[in-house]
């Protein structure tokens, strides 16, 4: 009897086998689940991003027309300023709106910088690793 249950008891070999099997298992059920939800975010997102830059397609076009209809308001049926100098001002107007963008947009890239901390603490992984403080 003492035998029998010594063989029924899993060998050590045995046991190491079975958990890489199991954890190479439950790594490949994890990896489907990120693609299946990663497949859903990405059509998800690639929706919202076509739907967003029609909505900013069509706003082009809405200004567009704007600046059209603007300067045939300042023209107002020749009684305004002649339609050459209206679509002057329009234009003018445009370009100081682009050119406000411009300098926002330099001054907000010029406050970009570097992680400092991750960047340290990345240079620390390798001391730590060697067991050094």
């Amino acid at each position: 009897m003492a035998v029998e249950q010594l063989r029924e008891e899993p060998t050590i070999g045995r046991l190491v086998k079975d958990a890489q099997t199991e954890f190479s298992t439950l790594v490949r059920k994890e990896i489907q689940l990120a693609k299946s939800e990663l497949k859903v975010s990405v059509t998800a997102g690639g929706l919202g991003t076509v739907l967003l830059l029609s909505a900013v397609f069509f706003l082009v076009l809405f200004i567009i027309i704007l600046s059209v209809a603007a300067g045939y308001f300042i023209n107002w049926n020749g009684d305004g300023l002649a339609l050459h100098w209206a679509f002057l001002i329009v234009s003018g107007f445009w370009l100081l709106v682009a050119a406000l963008c411009i300098l926002l947009g330099i001054k907000k890239l010029k406050q970009v910088k570097a992680p400092e901390k991750a960047i340290e603490q990345g240079r620390e992984i390798p001391r730590a690793l060697k067991g050094k403080s």
